[in-house]
């Protein structure tokens, strides 16, 4: 009988064949592999005669066989496949050597947990990697909260702050703290998007002697991505990070790549120096979650930091977490209800934010030229069901949605002249807005 083996999670899987068998990530394939890197319906092999046939189902990322991308294909005894990071190998013994198949069912999809038991491994996970990252870096502690908190609810941030305040080092010492892989881009005018997504480079093969195109992955290929000085490279360059923010992949020549998972983009502006600068554009800046000001330390970690940066003392960092760990994290984020009162709560408050509509407050209409949009919304609602589990807790409240407005709100508001000229702040206009709209009434 015809099958297909393949190995996943270090196991091999022979799974024998019917006349039609859909491959996917999700359950109600015939063939489930969850597996993030496959689509939730990838392809699907049909049975014509005794020829069996492989056709893409309208996956993210097509079927790849001997390195290239392929629509469709068909089988014989010994054909190997790609589908995401998952590789098959379609085997057909002939009669004259008939051979026992054993079926083994694919991995079963992993049972849910104890909510507070979750809950407990959340707060503690976070407590763990606050504890690893302080060994390196001092002080910042509502900064890296804030980096956890849009870890976790799957965003991005774009930290502002004076040379010298330890971004670079927040970014590599978290990645080790959480066993994440870390890349360092320095935009410059003069980069280029392949120089951030990687290009197709023609090689000759040793075996066959024929030139081909192979892709040679960028550095934006890894799960935290430290993008600094963002504002120094030209829109371009910028608009190259636009699909892999939101889409967690990218296109080169028509073929689309997935990025590692989890992806994060942490992106640094210096808001000292502007001359020869390309500032971010307003859909650039709104794929940020979190837009992060970076303020000098107290005197006391300032002391602390010169003190221990001078000695001959390399403290080690633990890894807390791994990127199977995140994900799961990030999973049970998005299992946090929130009642229609919190939801209506946060939406006050980013209507709040344009003016000209009825109930705008006055101040408003007199300093915002726009204000806040839909997205601004979830990522309030995404960031409270995070800070709550870092809390303990699985109840989202109004004053949870306070708690992160001003990073979600800041980047997000666009001042007018009269607000320029009366040195009015966007962080300004979001206190006033927080102490303006009142909680919805039960």
């Amino acid at each position: 009988m015809p099958t297909l083996i393949y190995k996943f999670q270090e196991q091999e899987h022979r799974v024998p064949l019917n006349d039609r068998v859909r491959i996917g990530r999700e359950e109600d394939n015939d063939l489930c592999v969850p597996c993030d890197s496959m689509s939730s319906h990838h392809a699907v092999i049909s049975r014509n005669g005794d020829a069996f046939h492989l056709a893409d189902a309208g996956s993210r990322n097509g079927i790849f066989a001997d390195g290239q991308p392929v629509n469709a294909l068909d089988l014989q005894d010994g054909t190997t496949f790609a589908l995401g990071d998952v590789e098959f190998v379609f085997s057909a013994p002939g009669d004259s050597a008939p051979e026992e198949v054993v079926e083994t069912p694919p991995p079963a999809a992993t049972p849910k947990e104890d909510p507070l038991a979750a809950i407990a491994g959340f707060k503690n996970a976070h407590e763990k990697v606050l504890a690893e990252i302080g060994k390196v870096v001092i002080g910042q502690r509502e900064v890296l909260n804030q980096m956890l908190v849009a870890l976790f609810a799957r965003g991005h941030c774009l930290l502002i702050g004076v040379p010298g305040l330890a971004k670079t080092l927040m970014v590599r010492t978290l990645g080790s703290a959480i066993e994440l892989g870390s890349n360092r881009i320095q935009f410059t005018p003069d980069l280029m998007p392949a120089d951030i997504t990687g290009t197709d480079i023609l090689e000759e093969d040793p075996v066959t002697g024929k030139r081909v195109f192979r892709f040679h992955r960028g550095p934006i290929f890894t799960n935290l991505l430290l993008a600094d000085e963002i504002n120094r490279t030209p829109p371009k360059t910028q608009a190259a990070l636009l699909e892999a923010m939101q889409e967690h992949r990218v296109t080169i020549t028509g073929t689309s790549y997935d990025l590692p998972d989890p992806f994060m983009v942490l992106a640094t502006q210096n808001p000292i120096e502007q001359e020869g600068t390309y500032p971010l554009p307003e859909a650039q800046l709104d794929r940020f979650m979190f837009c992060i000001h970076l303020g000098y330390p107290t005197a006391a970690e300032e002391q602390q930091v010169i003190l221990e940066t001078t000695r001959d003392l390399q403290a080690t960092v633990t890894s807390a977490l791994n990127a199977a760990d995140v994900i799961k994290l990030q999973r049970l984020v998005r299992q946090v209800p929130v009642s229609e009162h919190v939801a209506l709560y946060a939406l006050n408050l980013i209507r709040a934010t344009r003016p000209n509509l009825e109930g705008s407050p006055d101040f408003v209409n007199r300093w915002v030229r726009w204000g806040a949009g839909t997205r601004a919304g979830q990522y309030l609602l995404l960031a409270a069901k995070a800070h709550v589990l870092l809390q303990g807790r699985f109840s989202v409240s109004c004053a949870d949605v306070r708690e992160h407005a001003l990073p979600v709100l800041r980047h997000r508001i666009f001042p007018n002249f009269t607000a320029a000229s009366e040195s009015v702040t966007t962080d300004t206009i979001v206190k006033k807005i927080l102490e303006t709209v009142k909680e919805p009434q039960y």
